[in-house]
């Protein structure tokens, strides 16, 4: 890679920390969005909040430890993990007091359409009666306040406890104390007042306003708020024998993991600010002072609010024609033809009625299937339930490993080994990330095999929400695909000679280099040669490194990339022919998709076009389970090409452009040229592949 040309860029790399900021901001910034309804804004500032505690959980956990450990690896950027550190905690700071500011505004607009958070003090004798009533029937029992003295030392705080600290002194005496009353996460930070529609208190008000319950002898002298976040990463054993033992020892660790961060009320007196600096043992730079409201992602709890004008207007996903046509069953509709469902416009119920089927047809003897993550009430799971006590042979790869889902996926692999159900656990050293649900069907005394490959998880809540994309299909080589990966999964067996399956951590990254050198190949010979991909994260290295020798070589590269970047596109003699953008809308973007020009200008059916459960990271490619599956069917190649890509590179409404030098600008809609949003259309235009037999002609496709 020839990079000496390039402007006094301090590297040629985004630093990936740095990235995944960016895409936080642009995530507050729909909180500050007027096409929006108002609980929408909301939801916005609550997911910015929630991402940022999670950042702060993994990543900068892991910073800290190498910080703690005396290792100082350099990023790729060639920055040490102090730089680091020191460059979240300031960025840290303006999303903090950005997020407040919002919540300033949004909480005066919820004032002007009818929804009040109340402060104490404003409230009627009835109404302070009425709530009091309600702190004793419903909080009080639930509250464990807990004195802070010699014989009573500062208690453990869990990971994103919420706590009032107060500082009290005795009323028959001058002798002060104080104390700590931690708000359980059982009860609602927003109580409403009862015999109102949308009158709210905050809970540690209420809590403060009938103190006296709690400390009878005691009036308050000062008070704060404050919150504990903890390294919520896990540490494996890798000599272990029981692995669901193990996770749960492990996962126990991990709600006493090291104090990462403090965010604590701006407005707590200096002797408060000064013990909950002590007891916290972090740096003054690693404690966050706000003023507004703490744990700002509980506003969410409003936003559950049964108030429609001031949400999206519900969306009905369509339920693919193609099954219609074949009286609704699943098999039938897929052996007529591949066919790819894209969630959620699409419904899930899709994927869920292929395995319900499959749980009750005589004619299926086998169902393997991966799950990474999926829903409290799984119907999945119910259905591999009912398969296994049907007497079918069913098989589950669970993922332990799945983060923040451990304990959700140690109870569903209990309930399954109950049925059953086979389950294996995979390989300790990697996370099975591969989306693939496979049934071997008997028909005519003949064995077919229909199989399922996703680019999300099997989970039908998220997929309400996730874009996303399931291929269907029962092409016999990726039915032999899919029966080697489950091998790969179960028996450690490693597949050779896949006929279409591409699988990491074996030969995704080097097929991926391939197909770009092949267009760097066309392009020096004259040919027209360009490149799509939809990720959610571009960190590899190597494919960064590859994709600049194909721009120098001049291949055209069009990147969709949700979150983290670590390419910096546009560079003179570097990148110059790499343009990158990022959607973030109603819909949170999740699908990987790649497309390679192969000699021709895309969008083209010639092209090369394949889903992916994976993203261009390095801990996708060399530590986890994935899959790279082409799409070869005319309608589905059509679909994905040009309708999915194109639309993702026509939005002009809730697209932003990465710059080089790492910042976002929001794209604005050309003059004269109609305002286009990617989700606005997937809602209300069909799918090229689910459409039945009521269409007529070929499906339109979209112009760039």
């Amino acid at each position: 890679m020839d990079t000496q040309d390039s402007p006094p860029f301090p590297s040629p790399y985004i630093n990936r920390e740095a990235s995944w900021i960016a895409f936080n901001e642009r995530v507050l910034e729909e909180a500050e969005n007027p096409q929006h309804p108002l609980l929408e804004r909301l939801r916005f500032l609550a997911i910015s909040h929630s991402n940022l505690e999670e950042f702060y959980q993994v990543r900068v956990a892991g910073l800290k430890a190498q910080v703690r450990a005396v290792m100082n690896p350099l990023s790729q950027d060639g920055l040490t993990p102090t730089e680091q550190l020191n460059d979240i905690y300031a960025r840290t700071r303006s999303i903090i007091s950005k997020q407040q500011k919002t919540w300033l505004t949004l909480n005066k607009e919820l004032r002007d359409n009818g929804v009040h958070i109340v402060e104490p003090s404003t409230l009627s004798v009835q109404d302070k009666a009425t709530l009091k009533q309600q702190f004793l029937t419903d909080i009080f029992p639930v509250l464990t306040p807990l004195a802070i003295d010699p014989a009573h030392p500062f208690p453990f705080i869990p990971n994103r406890g919420l706590n009032l600290v107060l500082e009290l002194k005795e009323k028959e005496s001058d002798k002060t104390m104080r104390a700590l009353v931690p708000l359980p996460r059982s009860l609602k930070r927003f109580v409403k007042l009862q015999k109102t529609d949308n009158t709210f208190v905050l809970l540690e008000d209420c809590i403060v306003l009938f103190l006296e319950n709690l400390f009878p002898r005691y009036k308050m002298l000062s008070k704060g708020l404050f919150q504990v976040l903890r390294d919520s990463e896990l540490e494996i054993d890798d000599e272990a024998d029981d692995l669901m033992q193990l996770f749960e020892i492990a996962l126990k660790r991990r709600r006493r993991g090291n104090v990462i961060q403090v965010t604590a009320d701006a407005d707590m007196p200096p002797s408060l600010r000064q013990f909950i600096i002590t007891q916290s043992t972090l740096q003054e730079q690693e404690i966050f002072w706000v003023s507004g409201l703490v744990a700002l992602v509980d506003t969410e709890q409003l936003v559950a609010k049964n108030l429609p004008a001031l949400k999206f207007t519900p969306y009905n996903p369509r339920f693919p024609e193609r099954i219609m046509d074949f009286h609704g069953n699943c098999f039938a509709s897929i052996k007529h033809k591949d066919m790819l469902v894209h969630h959620p416009f699409e419904s899930f119920d899709v994927v869920v009625l292929f395995l319900q089927q499959a749980a009750v047809d005589p004619d299926v003897l086998v169902i393997k299937q991966t799950l990474y993550r999926t829903s409290k009430d799984s119907p999945i799971v119910k259905a591999l339930i009912q398969a296994a006590e049907n007497g079918k042979q069913v098989t589950a790869v669970v993922e332990l490993k799945a983060r923040f889902d451990e304990e959700a996926n140690i109870q569903w692999a209990r309930d399954l080994e109950r049925a059953g159900v086979q389950v294996v656990f995979g390989f300790l050293d990697l996370k099975t990330h591969a989306k693939v649900s496979l049934v071997v069907r008997k028909e005519d005394e003949v064995l077919q095999t229909y199989v399922h490959f996703g680019t999300g998880n099997y989970h039908p809540i998220t997929a309400k929400v996730y874009t996303d994309l399931s291929f269907f299909t029962c092409d016999a080589a990726m039915g032999r695909d899919a029966v080697k990966l489950f091998n790969y999964l179960t028996g450690y067996a490693e597949p050779k000679a896949l006929e279409n399956l591409t699988l990491a951590p074996l030969q995704l990254r080097n097929t991926l280099l391939a197909h770009i050198d092949q267009e760097i190949y066309n392009a020096k010979a004259g040919k027209p040669a360009g490149i799509w991909g939809k990720l959610n994260a571009l960190v590899d290295k190597r494919i960064i490194e590859k994709l600049y020798e194909a721009s120098q070589a001049g291949v055209k590269i069009e990147l969709v990339v949700r979150g983290i970047c670590c390419l910096r596109p546009q560079v003179p003699n570097l990148s110059e022919n790499i343009r990158v953008r990022s959607i973030v809308g109603r819909f949170l973007e999740h699908a990987r998709i790649v497309c390679f020009a192969n000699g021709t200008a895309l969008p083209s059916p010639q092209a090369k076009v394949f889903i992916s459960s994976a993203d261009w990271m390095s801990r996708n490619f060399d530590r986890r389970v994935e899959s790279l599956v082409p799409l070869t069917n005319p309608t589905v190649h059509q679909q994905v090409l040009e309708q999915i890509m194109v639309a993702n590179l026509k939005d002009n409404q809730q697209a932003w452009e990465l710059l080089p030098d790492g910042s976002y600008t929001r794209v604005v809609c050309p003059q004269g040229e109609p305002p286009f949003s990617a989700h606005d259309y997937f809602m209300h235009n069909p799918s090229f592949s689910g459409r039945g037999s009521g269409a007529h002609g070929e499906a339109p496709s979209l112009r760039l």
